[in-house]
């Protein structure tokens, strides 16, 4: 344990030297890095595929289910895909060093806000190591240093971009310490990671709800997290039939994995016996099961009857809760007590009600006529993403180059003294 605990006050250490570095690098240096790892990741391909091969063998070997494994499994496809996210970071402006609200004060001085990178950031993720290549290159693009722990399933995959990582940022001129990859697979170095204080400045978990658990109650770093996502979408007594009908299948069925999901469907009473049973169609196509109120059963008596447990569960899968309520002040009043801070959808076609929505809903997005499924960095124009906080501080919503950046108050004088 001792030797533990040295390696990772060392990954410390060496950060946060390194996280001085970065946050000097223009962002031309920044993006000659991005782009000859980009480089190393395409000449590479066949290591990281062979690395990825003895990931997937351990992984069905230790029975790993499909969902999983497919999170794992790298192509060609795939590892071109990690090359080309890169290089969409290099085109997005570098936030860090931006300079805005300058005014000048009665005593002649000017204030403003600079945006400045956090400092060093520790990364834990299970399955996809396309995330090793992703958070680097976030982290890397706003100016942070980055220790990132991936799951032991995958060990190989992320060594091997590991050090794709490493050869570009020498190609570059950069130290290679300003991403470290732990390569210890000892589940207590998530422990240590989350707990060093005094080198690490950030947490971002990404995985399931037990990791990120555990993470927020032991963590005595800051934490930017999500648990999970329990979206909404409620389709008003004003709603566009053929509109609220679209939202709806779309933000249930277009993905089930995926925390931006619908995962209950909220409708007025007054058009539930008219959308119901043309949505309880388009489901039933899907082979979607639907789980509903009292009401809702009244009206689709094939449904299966929901218990209190469904209202807060996040599904992840061809499930759906669906409630009648009596108009959107008990919309809201369910979403209030069920949501999980994520994102929340209104139908309507009524503009005072849907600025309502937009202003009352507390939850990282809030939509009008959209569905739940555009809840993200892509969509967003940010670009990549490190993952989507639920959080009122810091960040909130999809985490993006910004998103890795705090701000800090400057001022600007000319020999001005306090009078």
């Amino acid at each position: 344990m001792s030797e533990l605990i040295e390696y990772m006050q060392q990954l410390g250490q060496r950060a946060k030297s390194a996280a001085r570095v970065i946050a000097n690098a223009d962002t031309g240096v920044k993006n000659n890095a991005l782009n000859a790892i980009a480089d190393e990741i395409e000449t590479q391909q066949a290591v990281i595929l062979a690395a990825n091969t003895l990931d997937m063998k351990a992984g069905a070997k230790n029975g790993l289910d499909a969902a999983l494994l497919d999170r794992l499994e790298l192509n060609e496809e795939r590892v071109a895909a990690m090359a080309e996210g890169l290089r969409q970071i290099v085109a997005l402006p570098d936030p860090a060093g931006e300079i805005s609200q300058i005014n000048s004060r009665p005593s002649g001085i000017k204030v403003g806000q600079m945006r400045v990178p956090l400092g060093v950031i520790g990364i834990i993720y299970e399955s996809r190591p396309n995330v090793t290549a992703d958070a680097a290159a976030l982290c890397l693009k706003s100016g942070n240093a980055s220790i990132l722990r991936g799951g032991s399933e995958a060990k190989h995959s992320n060594q091997a971009i590991a050090l794709c990582i490493s050869n570009g940022l020498k190609v570059a001129g950069l130290p290679a310490e300003i991403v470290q990859v732990i390569e210890t697979t000892d589940r207590n170095a998530v422990g240590e990671l989350i707990r060093m204080e005094g080198t690490v400045d950030v947490i971002i978990p990404r995985g399931g709800k037990g990791l990120i658990e555990r993470i927020t109650k032991e963590a005595r770093v800051p934490v930017i997290k999500h648990l999970h996502g329990v979206c909404h979408v409620y389709l008003d007594d004003k709603a566009e039939k053929e509109m609220a009908l679209s939202i709806a299948l779309n933000a249930k069925t277009q993905r089930y994995g995926t925390c931006n999901t619908m995962e209950t469907l909220l409708v007025a009473e007054a058009v539930a016996a008219e959308f119901l049973p043309e949505l309880a169609a388009l489901y039933e196509a899907k082979n979607v099961e639907l789980r509903g109120c009292e009401k809702t059963c009244e009206v689709l008596p094939n449904c299966v009857k929901a218990v209190d447990a469904d209202w807060d569960e996040e599904y992840l899968a061809p499930i759906l809760s669906i409630r009648v309520v009596d108009d959107m002040e008990m919309a809201m009043d369910h979403i209030h007590d069920h949501s999980s801070g994520h994102t929340e959808s209104i139908v309507t076609a009524d503009y005072a009600k849907a600025m309502r929505f937009l202003r009352e809903v507390d939850s990282s997005s809030v939509m009008v006529n959209a569905s739940t499924r555009f809840a993200d960095g892509f969509e967003y124009g940010l670009g990549g993403e490190i993952g989507i906080s639920t959080n009122k501080l810091h960040a909130r919503g999809p985490v993006g180059l910004v998103g890795l950046t705090t701000q800090k108050y400057i001022v600007l004088g000319d020999g001005h003294i306090r009078q």
